[in-house]
């Protein structure tokens, strides 16, 4: 039985952590190909589920699909509604035979095995038919990196209930591995400069339409590496990097423009939950207090179980 906040060093399941990304782009633009857009892109994430991730259903023959990570038995999972179903096993592979075997499992259960071939927002990438060196598969890591998505998961969601302005569902963007849960100032944004690799513009800029105090969940990579949580802001107000955050471990970044608070600061804490509420609300406090959002329209008590908001 794993604790609810394992430990997840990003070290010691590297190459397994960059294969996994890879395979949920794979799913993830599955998805993408066959879902009508959603504002913000909301349409091609995954979602934590009880074994691991989800696509939710996907419109697609016989009438739908869904398509799971099972982070238990370490599988792929495809399902369409006139009851068809397949699998194959999370293994050592390569990414190009990650690829057919999605695409074979797509054409078993009757949808369209038809897809983007190029990895997205990932530097000097290869298409995926082309990626064949074969990538190791930690299935005690991933089981792990699982039992810390459902702890986060759980601490997003309550955060989530706080807002009765436009916010996100909590959702993994596979593009740069992240679970992420956003909130919306209601007021359009400046144009994004765009430039992410491997991400048309258009669809950074319509991303970041419109302001944003976005909190999220990554387990390491790039100029993070070690797993963390983030805040950030768009446009940054002036001072948000000055601001004071909760709690002590947290710490602006200004190479990323975020905050930071590492994981192991919020998996070694006497209260793991309320440390991790601590710095997403005084982050979003941050965002909102310095870039004037329209609070009081906005904000509200968390949500509890049976309770209706009061009008």
């Amino acid at each position: 039985m794993l604790p609810s906040w394992p430990d997840i060093p990003y070290g010691a399941w590297r190459e397994t952590c960059a294969a996994l990304h890879l395979y949920t782009q794979i799913v993830g633009k599955y998805r993408l190909a066959r879902t009508p857009w959603v504002n913000h892109s909301w349409h091609a994430t995954l979602y934590v589920n009880a074994r691991g991730l989800t696509t939710s259903l996907v419109p697609d023959n016989p009438g739908g699909v869904e398509i799971c990570f099972d982070l238990i038995d370490h599988s792929v999972v495809g399902m369409a509604t006139d009851g068809r179903s397949a699998r194959f096993s999370l293994e050592p592979m390569s990414v190009a035979s990650f690829h057919a075997r999605l695409l074979e499992l797509i054409g078993t259960i009757g949808a369209t095995p038809k897809l983007s071939g190029w990895p997205s927002e990932i530097p000097d990438s290869i298409p995926f038919m082309e990626d064949t060196g074969v990538r190791p598969y930690d299935r005690e890591a991933v089981s792990r990196f699982f039992a810390a998505l459902v702890a986060v998961t759980g601490v997003f969601q309550t955060f989530r209930t706080a807002y009765i302005g436009k916010v996100s569902p909590v959702h993994l963007f596979w593009g740069s591995f992240d679970l992420a849960v956003t909130r919306f100032s209601g007021r359009p944004a400046p144009l994004h400069p765009g430039g992410i690799p491997g991400l048309p513009d258009v669809v950074t800029r319509e991303a970041y339409s419109h302001e944003v105090s976005s909190a999220g969940f990554w387990p390491g990579g790039g100029l993070v590496d070690f797993p963390a949580f983030y805040s950030y802001t768009y446009p940054a107000p002036d001072g948000f990097g000055m601001a004071a955050v909760r709690p002590d471990a947290a710490y602006y970044e200004p190479r990323l423009g975020e905050f930071l608070l590492p994981y192991d600061a919020v998996r070694n804490a006497a209260d793991p939950e309320g440390t991790l509420m601590a710095f997403l609300e005084s982050t979003y406090r941050a965002a909102a207090d310095r870039g004037v959002w329209p609070a009081e329209n906005l904000e509200c008590a968390a949500g509890v179980p049976l309770r209706p908001r009061p009008m």
